[in-house]
């Protein structure tokens, strides 16, 4: 990546600056030690002829100084870092000040959608008034009040948490606990987990022990290793924190609860877990370098892309960003699409629909797969989702 060469060659400008910082602090040294040394030796000069003695001390001192040659033992680590640090710079301006519109396509957007993106990011991150005033501009005054009430809750329940406050969690993972469990989450248990070490913690036994079975023996048929854990800590009313499970009590176990109940929140709504702003914003300063790299090459040759449907060189993101799957048909070498989709044969292999329809006549006969020996009908074929 572009940015790895960035840190290199950062790292060697600060190898330098260190090499040379280093040196003329050893020079500096050098020459406080030798106007040490004279000072020491004239204050104990006690002989009558002293000012000669002054004068002799002066000129070794000199002579010492013009030895060390102060300027010459800093010239070089200086000249050094005055390189790296010239081809640093260099690097850094084509690197962050290409001109980023020789990627611009011309695409048609639709900007309510768009609104609607920026507006959710800003409500996303608890930013209600900023994201009020956005789409007031907008002119979507309706839009933003759906968007609102959607992450409203969730961060009303999440700055409840950051308290240790789980009553507002609890009653809406309660209210949802039907479609949590249909998605396989055990927020509800963990949530309950929680707010019975959190009595435990305060040394109430018995209520601790009264909250148990009333809110986490539903659980127990599933969860019994879990549930037996947390009734062994019953042992431990009030010194939990000196117990064999201690990491209970972690502050990181709110943190990571909080970041489930989140994600699940998000889930529920049909929202993704990440903004969907951030996430476009950080993937296009990646995929950005090689698509400059290639518009560059393609204004030298003065062609035009616009036009083109595929790039013709790959653009590679971190995992992160890779969100589905991609098939490529082996036989016509083409990406599946919606109107191509991957189609499963009865041998196992697979290809895109067109390539099968080929094949087939339109399925008006058997044919042969490409990778073995078996005779494969069209119409036995299934899709693929991936």
């Amino acid at each position: 990546m572009e940015l790895n060469t960035i840190k290199d060659a950062f790292d060697r400008v600060t190898k330098k600056q260190k090499l040379s910082s280093s040196k003329t602090q050893e020079v500096i040294d050098q020459i406080r030690q030798e106007i040490e040394n004279a000072l020491d030796r004239m204050q104990s000069v006690n002989s009558p002829d002293s000012e000669l003695d002054y004068r002799s001390v002066l000129r070794e001192l000199n002579t010492s100084l013009r030895n060390i040659a102060p300027l010459s033992q800093m010239e070089g680590p200086q000249k050094e870092l005055n390189v790296a640090l010239s081809k640093y710079v260099k690097l850094l301006e084509r690197s962050f000040n290409p001109d980023i519109s020789k990627a611009y396509r011309n695409i048609v957007f639709d900007i309510r959608t768009l609104n609607q993106i920026i507006a959710s990011h800003f409500y996303r991150q608890g930013l209600f008034d900023i994201g009020d005033h956005f789409m007031s501009e907008a002119k979507e005054p309706e839009a933003a009040a759906n968007m609102k009430s959607l992450f409203l809750e969730m961060f009303h329940v999440l700055e409840a948490m950051k308290n240790q406050d789980l009553g507002p969690a609890l009653n809406w993972a309660a209210i949802a606990s039907d479609k949590l469990m249909q998605n396989g989450s055990d927020l509800l248990l963990k949530l309950h987990s929680m707010q019975f070490l959190k009595i435990l913690q305060n040394g109430s036994r018995d209520e601790a022990l009264h909250y148990a079975r009333t809110y986490l023996a539903p659980f127990a048929s599933s969860h019994m290793v879990d549930i037996q854990k947390l009734m062994a800590c019953l042992l431990w009313t009030g010194k939990l924190d000196r117990s064999p499970y201690h990491a209970l009590l972690s502050p990181t176990n709110w943190d990571k609860l909080a970041d489930e109940l989140k994600r699940e929140f998000c889930n529920l709504l049909g929202q993704s877990y990440n903004s969907p702003l951030s996430v476009t914003v950080a993937a296009g300063a990646q995929g950005l370098p090689p698509l400059l790299k290639f518009m560059n090459v393609m204004a030298g040759k003065k062609q035009e892309w616009q036009s083109m449907t595929q790039l013709p060189v790959p653009v590679e993101l971190d995992r992160e960003f890779q969100f589905h799957s991609v098939f490529v048909c082996p036989v016509s070498k083409e990406q599946a699409t919606e109107d191509n989709p991957p189609m499963l044969m009865s041998c196992g292999h697979v290809l895109c629909k067109q390539s099968i329809a080929k094949m087939s006549k339109n399925s008006t006969k058997v044919f042969k797969c490409p990778y073995c020996p078996f005779d494969i009908d069209a119409a036995q074929c299934k899709q693929l989702y991936f």
